[in-house]
């Protein structure tokens, strides 16, 4: 197995990317997370899942460890391939994802492209109880909006992330935008209300 690729960023394609590896060009197959993380003409580490088919190998890569974990975990759910665990996570960020599934929250999964409602509801029950053991501890470092808090509207998690992105925590962030969210009439506004109450 290829636990990870090191090299140089060579290519950047459509859901893609070829990692120069000493004269070696690796086809790697990644999310959007991970193409917006990573440019051209610079060395990237992509730890990758290689998947063997009788048509040939293909490799799925990864920016980060917590984004494979979450790939490997997607792919023992019936019905959901490694192609499809890609576009899930192309198509929802991470953390959201596991906001979703920990609160049971069919109507944001569906809303990724390709992902039905029965898929939805496998991807939560058969990954609900995994995920639990380890939400704790996420919720700790500030990655997960901490269990039991009320589900948020899209603009809030939008600003969450903002403000995540910024260096604020998660609780820094919450409670901004949860102070911000009544005087904001969209989502811009609420950024920038929410930084306002972090200054």
């Amino acid at each position: 197995m290829i636990g990870y690729v090191k090299g140089q960023v060579a290519e950047v394609g459509d859901g893609v990317v070829i990692i120069d590896n000493s004269g070696i060009g690796y086809e790697i197959f990644v999310s959007n997370s991970t193409i917006a993380q990573i440019g051209t003409n610079q060395n990237v580490k992509l730890f990758t899942y290689m998947n063997v088919r009788e048509d040939g190998i293909i490799l799925f890569g990864f920016y980060t460890k917590e984004e494979k974990n979450m790939f490997l975990k997607l792919i023992t759910v019936s019905g959901v391939g490694p192609k499809m665990a890609l576009g899930i996570l192309s198509g929802i960020e991470i953390n959201r994802l596991m906001v979703a599934i920990i609160n049971k929250d069919i109507k944001t999964l569906s809303k990724v492209k390709g992902v039905g409602k029965k898929t939805a509801e496998r991807i939560i029950v058969e990954l609900k109880e995994n995920l639990d053991a380890t939400a704790a501890e996420v919720a700790i470092d500030d990655e997960l909006l901490p269990i039991g808090t009320e589900i948020i509207n899209q603009d809030e998690q939008d600003a969450i992330y903002a403000l995540r992105g910024l260096g604020f925590t998660q609780s820094e962030a919450l409670k901004a935008v949860k102070k911000a969210k009544p005087l904001a009439k969209d989502l811009q506004e609420l950024i920038a209300l929410s930084l306002r109450n972090l200054s």
